[in-house]
């Protein structure tokens, strides 16, 4: 059973959602230059939290001047080691407005509290403190080519970077790419999702209050047809990093041609979560279920397909149904609640569509898949059995929670169809032979694959993937290269 039941009066996060969400440009929190507005939605409720600014192209142009001086000022001028040291000092401010932040996060994008707590908040923090760490760190090469000379390289900031963050993630994703950018040296201009943006002015605010210099991060919320095009495709951005679709990644990359921007692009998935017959099948059954339905399935990375071998299928599909019906669907500020709503009416709807396409198609709806309620976007846990290679249900990315459970022989067949879609994100495989693990990990299509797990992350390793799971990698040393750029300096030594 479900039910919601807010009261936002005394919460941590009321007094914030309470104020008008104006842009924050140059240091300052502005009204949209048009005055318009738009209304965020609580996920859970369908009820509206807060009004927020709705930018246009006169405060891109605003947000990208303010980061373009701040860029060319205060920002890079400063010591890499004071710039660090304010990124440390952002930490420290977000730790200690930690229950304001996460429960805002948890509101606005229909999150469980206890994920949030656990995994989306952690992870922030975690990434802020790690590029904090690098500011300092970020070096070039004394390479000797002749004796005459002195040679080196040196790495410097790309310039003014926009960020446009999607909805699934936006305080987690939205500090993977604030860190390392402010870390290099570079600026920022933000563009929230249209649906998720109080975490990230919120952030901004703190970030401000622990000495980063007016312009060098500036928020600008509103429709990415509209703020998401205009960054784009702005003479002075140099470089775009974006999260979401394969679809809006495509124009990106086409917008980005005006002025060759740097871009890097994390886009979608269809992963397969791949159980052989020898594996544990409690252990892979219980992560598979994780695997597709955290965060409500809205995940890139999601386990979406879990390959079965034929003597373990029915057993799978038995246990994954079961933990499907145990979840506990509901108030997401509710720290038992195992599943949230998706985001909006209008996922939801494609959702639902998806689970009526699957049984057109023939396969077999074994649970779920339904409207709970009548209040909010909530979608019981769907498992899909029969499910054939070649259905859309197995091919397209549903982005909830929906998983189709395959049937496949042999390494060779597992392999096949696991590598059988336009997506190569992430990949799970399970078994007790350490030489199946290891040929199957080197052989998918997958830029990280789990063994015997499913679906962990960390800052320190590069994460992202090929075809229309993007271009580039996030994290670790990759994300320095995504904000850098390399100069080589001659010296002839021979006056």
């Amino acid at each position: 059973m479900m039910s919601v039941a807010y009261d936002f009066a005394h919460s941590p996060a009321s007094e914030f959602m309470a104020r008008p969400q104006h842009l924050l440009i140059d240091g300052r929190r502005v009204p949209a230059s048009s005055g318009r507005t738009f209304k965020s939605l609580n996920p859970a409720t369908g009820q509206v939290i807060a009004t927020v600014a709705e930018g246009n192209e006169a405060d891109v142009d605003h947000a990208v001047a303010a980061a373009r001086r701040a860029f060319e000022g205060p920002w890079r001028t400063m010591r890499a080691s004071e710039r660090g040291q304010i990124l440390l000092r952002w930490a420290e401010l977000l730790k200690a407005n930690a229950e304001e932040i996460i429960e805002l996060e948890s509101i606005d994008a229909g999150k469980p509290i206890s994920a949030t707590l656990r995994q989306d908040f952690p992870a922030a923090v975690d990434t802020l403190i790690y590029y904090a760490g690098w500011a300092d760190k970020i070096s070039g090469d004394v390479v000797p080519v002749r004796d005459d000379a002195l040679t080196y390289t040196v790495r410097e900031p790309v310039g003014v970077v926009a960020a446009i963050v999607p909805w699934n993630f936006p305080l987690m994703i939205g500090m993977w790419k604030l860190a390392p950018a402010l870390a290099c040296g570079c600026t920022i201009v933000m563009k929230p999702a249209e649906l998720t943006s109080l975490s990230a002015l919120r952030i901004a605010e703190l970030a401000l209050q622990a000495g980063l210099p007016a312009g060098v991060f500036n928020v600008v919320t509103g429709p990415g047809r509209v703020v998401g095009d205009a960054l784009v495709n702005h003479p002075d951005v140099d470089k775009v990093t974006f999260t979401g679709s394969p679809g809006v990644g495509r124009g990106i990359m086409k917008g980005a041609a005006g002025n060759f921007k740097r871009v890097s692009l994390e886009l979608g998935g269809k992963s397969a979560n791949v159980i052989f017959d020898d594996a544990d099948l409690e252990a892979a059954s219980k992560a598979a279920a994780s695997g597709i339905f955290f965060n409500a399935g809205q995940v890139c990375s999601a386990g979406s397909r879990v390959l079965v071998q034929e003597k373990a299928y029915d057993e799978v599909v038995e246990r994954l149904a079961a933990r499907a019906k145990s979840l506990k669907i509901g108030d997401p500020l509710d720290r038992k609640t195992a599943l949230g709503p998706v985001i909006s009416e209008k996922q939801m709807k494609s959702i639902l569509d998806y689970v009526d396409i699957g049984q057109k198609e023939g396969a077999s709806l074994v649970t779920g898949g339904t409207r709970v309620g009548e209040r909010g976007y909530f979608i019981s846990p769907a498992v899909f059995a029969n499910v054939e290679h070649e259905m859309r249900i197995s091919q397209e990315e549903i982005f909830g929670p929906v998983v189709s459970i395959i049937k496949f022989r042999d390494e060779a067949d597992a392999l096949r169809i696991a590598n059988g879609t336009a997506y190569s994100l992430a990949a799970g495989v399970w078994s007790r032979d350490i030489g199946k693990l290891q040929r199957f990990a080197k052989r998918a299509r997958a830029g990280t694959v789990w063994m015997n797990t499913y679906g962990y992350t960390d800052v320190r390793l590069p994460w992202g993937g090929e075809r229309d799971s993007g271009l580039g990698r996030e994290h670790g040393t990759a994300a320095l290269d995504n904000f850098t750029e390399p100069k080589a300096v001659w010296m002839n030594l021979a006056v």
